[in-house]
């Protein structure tokens, strides 16, 4: 298994990004309308990762993308993770932790000082991973979906303290 940076327009991104649209799709009804502009992704003010399979096959995918204080209520120093997804067939192998791993220790290491995420209330395996992973409920919600009642916001400080 490898773990990759990639561009957030690769071939293998869109790919796993069709997937996860789907996935929306059956769970909410709807794709995710938020705007994500490539460029956001690049080192060193973001990350996308893809975890590749021994043949090669794209696994999972996750990218952190920094963000300031704005009007949808980020703050300043955050790192948005987004686009965390790994196909059906891969799931149950840590795969998604690992990547959240990697990408915590991207947006440290590039100063970020919150690690902020959103996600539905349709997806109870994302939760779970988040919780598990140090991330509380965000108040202020923040982000495009953050006047909806189904989105839930997270964040974890990636500072000491």
């Amino acid at each position: 298994m490898k773990i990759l940076p990639v561009p957030v327009d690769h071939p293998d991104a869109a790919k796993l990004d069709d997937q996860v649209q789907s996935e929306y799709l059956e769970r909410y009804g709807d794709t995710d309308l938020a705007h994500m502009d490539p460029a956001q992704f690049a080192p060193p003010r973001g990350l996308y990762l893809i975890a590749y399979g021994p043949d090669g096959t794209p696994l999972a995918s996750g990218g952190w993308r920094s963000m300031e204080r704005d009007e949808e209520e980020y703050a300043d120093g955050d790192a948005e993770v987004k686009r965390m997804f790994v196909v059906r067939e891969a799931r149950g192998q840590g795969l998604a932790r690992r990547i959240l791993a990697a990408l915590e220790d991207s947006a440290r290491a590039a100063g970020r000082t919150r690690m902020v995420l959103s996600t539905g209330d349709r997806q109870p395996e994302a939760i779970a991973l988040y919780r598990s992973s140090g991330y509380e409920p965000a108040v202020p919600k923040f982000g495009f979906y953050r006047t909806y009642d189904s989105s839930l916001c997270f964040a974890k400080p990636l500072t000491g303290g």
